[in-house]
């Protein structure tokens, strides 16, 4: 597989704040992260050859985000070619990669990636969970919801593990409790408050042994990442940050609790992709070798398989990285320093470039009290739908 190494580079960064965004409309936060990201980057609209934008779910704003007409619409430009994208909740990492294609094939020298979502303006009859059971299959789709299908993983690694209900539960509470610490720390984040142990494990169940506290909100939020080829950034700034590996994987279907190989312990995709990208950025030792990781922690669960399908800990050992601390800030890897999806919230298209925008300004110095000493080596892991598809994107410094 040919690698990108080296060859793309980021010239912008930006985002609005997530949370209830309610006095911003889906233009509103668009032109923000874009202008932003223009600023970002000492460039104008005119700059900009190309457009991917991705937007998850169009129906919950009356359609804007279903073609890239949105984008026109919204800064009052024509004759740009500007094409949305999807991707379930890797809808932003997918505009990123397509961003950096290309500009890599030479088809144009700088493109805006742009992630887009309002989640917050809709009533829960219409929300995504609706949304599957009214248009889904009629047996299978009834009745799902995302937190019942990841408490499945949660009670099987509970299972196969040995672990007592009450010490699991705990475990589960320690992600939720580093993440809300990383968001108090982010004021862009949706939540910047830190909570105990107790808050986690006195919240209500949402789906046993999910709890209110280990489930990540809907949100409203925009990012924007200007992409560019290397040689074009080494004319324009003297510091930036450039791709070292790529990898997108879809490791089954939709049906993904009716696949026979599907163990409820890992997600295939994620392996998948990061083997992917560690091939191109030459990665022996994920671990060691990186230095942060905003990873896809919609569920405390899931940050703990994360963990183990990217390699920083072996199957079955996940959990001790967070019984020990070691994924705290600036401890042996920083996961989530912006406060990962449970903090800062999941607006679906703008998810992935969030995260971009995250270790962008760790590797810029530029995180704040936040920032990750010494970061040289950054990684972005996107999962979409019930963890079947799934983007791994290593970042760092030019050679």
């Amino acid at each position: 597989m040919a690698s990108l190494k080296d060859k793309v580079a980021i010239l912008g960064v930006a985002q609005t704040k997530f949370g209830e965004n309610l006095s911003m409309s889906y233009e509103d936060m668009a032109i923000q992260s874009t202008t932003g990201a223009l600023e970002d980057a000492g460039l104008t609209f005119k700059d900009i050859q190309a457009v991917f934008l991705g937007t998850f779910a169009p129906e919950y704003t009356g359609g804007r985000g279903k073609s890239g007409a949105s984008f026109t619409d919204v800064f009052g430009l024509r004759d740009y070619p500007v094409t949305r994208v999807t991707n379930y909740c890797a809808t932003g990492t997918e505009a990123f990669r397509t961003a950096a294609f290309s500009v890599a094939s030479g088809q144009y020298d700088i493109v805006l990636a742009l992630g887009v979502e309002k989640m917050r303006d809709v009533a829960s009859r219409d929300s995504l969970v609706r949304q599957v059971a009214m248009q889904g299959h009629p047996l299978w789709g009834k009745g799902i919801t995302a937190p019942g299908m990841f408490a499945m993983h949660a009670t099987r690694y509970m299972a196969t593990y040995g672990f007592e209900y009450d010490d699991f539960k705990k475990i589960l509470a320690q992600v939720a409790v580093k993440n809300h610490y990383h968001g108090s720390l982010n004021p862009l984040a949706h939540f910047t408050k830190e909570i105990g142990i107790d808050n986690v494990l006195s919240a209500p169940y949402v789906c046993r042994p999910l709890g209110l506290f280990d489930c990540c909100p809907t949100t409203d939020g925009s990012a924007a990442v200007l992409v560019t080829r290397t040689e074009i950034a080494r004319k324009m700034k003297d510091k930036f940050v450039v791709l070292k590996g790529m990898g997108l994987n879809v490791g089954c279907g939709d049906k993904v609790f009716f696949d026979s190989r599907d163990d409820l312990l890992n997600f295939r995709a994620t392996q998948g992709a990061a083997k992917q990208a560690y091939e191109q950025a030459g990665i022996k030792d994920p671990f060691k070798e990186i230095d942060l990781a905003e990873v896809h922690d919609c569920f405390t669960i899931t940050e703990i398989l994360n963990y183990e399908d990217l390699g920083f800990a072996k199957p079955g050992d996940g959990w001790k990285l967070i019984a020990e601390k070691r994924t705290y800030l600036n401890a042996d890897i920083t996961v989530n320093p912006s406060g990962g999806l449970k903090s800062c919230g999941h607006p679906i298209g703008a998810t992935g470039l969030r995260m971009i925008t995250e270790v962008t300004q760790h590797l810029l110095g530029r995180a704040g009290k936040r920032q990750v000493n010494n970061a040289k080596l950054g990684l972005v892991h996107n999962l979409g739908g019930a963890g079947s598809v799934a983007a791994v994107i290593v970042f760092g410094l030019p050679e």
